[in-house]
């Protein structure tokens, strides 16, 4: 038991409610005399000579190549059929999304907080959870992740057949103006995002033990939810590592020319639920210190 402690003390939690995704936002207070956690600095340099901080890059990377290999290979799936109802059809594919982030965020939850999004972690660094040192570096590995996830999927269905079918890149469709697109972005990302400062608060868990431990299914099933509304519209971006990996990978005009909507409305939603949350349903602000 002592050795488990020390080994979560090493990792997501040493920085304790920092990454408050999923099982690592459990608190440790009796719940009756919550005391509000001190923000994150903007930077702490002693996290880049922690090797829970390297581990917890690298959870990201793995956890976006698999959520990219899974969702994207079954967007392939469905392209492939002459019919979609030979296909799992968009439901389908929204489940791979979601199911995807609630295995994810599970397993990776008690390491690096179970991020898998550039816009959630946007959200967290702004809420002050996370220092702008790891929102970088998670970025970055988010994205790299995506890349590696997207490119074996290219590799098992072949160049031409990945070129023809969009490679599972997003873009508007057609019918829809580019500020559909966005707003459809904007919104979308905002669910997901206060989603997770609502599954993952910190106040909550020290009321109800269960909350933490629950976290995932909320946040998957947002995922899900947003994708179901979407996909005709944009075929969901709310996470521009998904977007930017396939984009890249697939790397034709199609992918690039509305791509700027997949980052600056995730970003714009990620900051409307930090500050809705923050401000509006904690008050944060406005308490007394």
């Amino acid at each position: 038991m002592e050795a488990k402690e020390q080994d979560v003390s090493l990792g997501a939690n040493k920085f304790p409610e920092r990454q408050p995704i999923g099982i690592a936002a459990q608190s440790h207070d009796d719940g009756k005399d919550y005391k509000e956690p001190p923000p994150a600095p903007l930077f702490e340099p002693s996290e880049l000579t922690s090797w829970s901080f390297y581990r917890a890059g690298i959870a990201e990377f793995v956890a976006t190549f698999l959520f990219l290999y899974i969702t994207i290979l079954t967007v392939m799936g469905v392209n492939k059929s002459d019919s979609k109802c030979k296909t799992v059809g968009i439901q389908g594919i929204a489940w791979s999304f979601g199911g995807m982030i609630f295995a994810l965020v599970y397993c990776t939850a008690g390491i690096s907080g179970g991020h898998i999004n550039p816009a959630v972690t946007f959200g967290l660094f702004l809420a002050r959870k996370l220092s702008l040192t790891r929102a970088v570096f998670y970025i970055v590995m988010q994205v790299l992740g995506a890349i590696c996830g997207a490119g074996v999927v290219k590799g098992f269905e072949g160049k031409k057949f990945f070129g023809d079918k969009n490679g599972g890149a997003n873009f508007v469709a057609p019918g829809y103006t580019k500020g559909d697109g966005l707003g459809a972005e904007i919104i979308g990302t905002f669910v997901l995002v206060y989603t997770v400062f609502s599954a993952t608060d910190a106040k909550r868990s020290a009321r109800d033990s269960h909350v933490p431990i629950l976290a995932p299914l909320p946040i998957g099933f947002a995922v899900f939810l947003v994708h179901l509304a979407t996909i005709p519209i944009t075929g969901t971006g709310i996470n521009p590592a998904r977007s930017l990996g396939a984009a890249i990978i697939f790397n034709k005009d199609l992918g690039w020319d509305d791509q700027w909507i997949f980052w600056v409305g995730p970003f714009i939603g990620a900051a409307l639920a930090a500050v809705y949350h923050t401000v509006v349903i904690r008050a944060i602000p406005f308490k007394s210190s």
